[in-house]
């Protein structure tokens, strides 16, 4: 799936992106939205944000923004709802309250998991 087309998307890499998801997940209560992880390589997560809103955000070292407004074109993998999807799987499903994570929220978490005060 295309970013900035049907959605934006933020990557964060590493033990970062688990630290980031977790906190978004604990702070929404597990309703975060949808956030994939890979399961090879850097071992990126990644928050599936609604379109045109990821690159309203300066994001932390480690954390990058995937959109139509970002530098270049992206790629995400979107894992089945149902079935194995190797090596994408959800770490937080959408749903039709979620379906998309909190860009706000997301900003606020990366700059704080980051170990920086938030910055615009």
């Amino acid at each position: 799936m295309g970013a900035g087309g049907d959605l934006d998307a933020v990557r964060a890499i590493g033990l970062l992106g688990e630290e980031i998801a977790y906190e978004v997940m604990q702070f929404t209560d597990f309703h975060a939205g949808p956030i994939v992880r890979s399961g090879i390589g850097e071992r990126s997560m990644y928050f599936l944000l609604a379109p045109g809103t990821a690159a309203q955000h300066r994001w932390p070292p480690g954390v990058e923004a995937m959109s139509r407004n970002a530098r270049g074109d992206a790629f995400v993998g979107v894992p089945a709802l149902d079935g194995g999807t190797w090596p994408l799987a959800w770490r937080s499903r959408p749903t039709a309250q979620d379906p998309f994570v909190d860009g706000g929220l997301l900003h606020e978490m990366a700059w704080l998991r980051a170990g920086c005060v938030v910055r615009e």
